[in-house]
C-alpha cells in the first residue's frame, strides 16, 4: 500500500484512528477522565493508534506534523469535556 503523503489525509486517519479509539473504550475514557489517569488506562490503544497511524503516513510527514496527537487532544480530550472532573 502506498503512504499517504497529503497532510489532509494524514489528518484524516488519525482522526479515524482516534475516533475507533473512543469507540470501543468509552468506559475506560470515562474512567480515565474521572480520575485524571485517561493516558494510563488507553496507553495500549494509544500506542497501538500510533503505530497504525506511522506505518501508513510518509514517515517525513509524520516527523514534520502532530495530526495524532492534536486527534487525540481533540477527540479523545476536548470531547469529554461533560465528564466531571478535577482536571477541569
Amino acid at each position: 500500500m502506498k503512504p499517504i503523503t497529503t497532510p489532509e489525509a494524514a489528518a484524516r486517519l488519525a482522526r479515524t484512528i482516534v475516533y475507533d479509539i473512543v469507540l470501543y473504550n468509552k468506559e475506560k475514557i470515562e474512567e480515565g477522565i474521572r480520575n485524571d489517569n485517561v493516558f494510563d488506562l488507553l496507553e495500549e490503544e494509544i500506542r497501538e493508534g500510533e503505530r497504525l497511524y506511522n506505518s501508513r503516513v510518509d514517515p517525513e510527514l509524520a516527523a514534520r506534523t502532530n495530526f495524532y496527537n492534536r486527534a487525540l487532544v481533540d477527540i479523545l480530550i476536548k470531547k469529554s469535556g461533560n465528564i466531571e472532573s478535577r482536571i477541569w
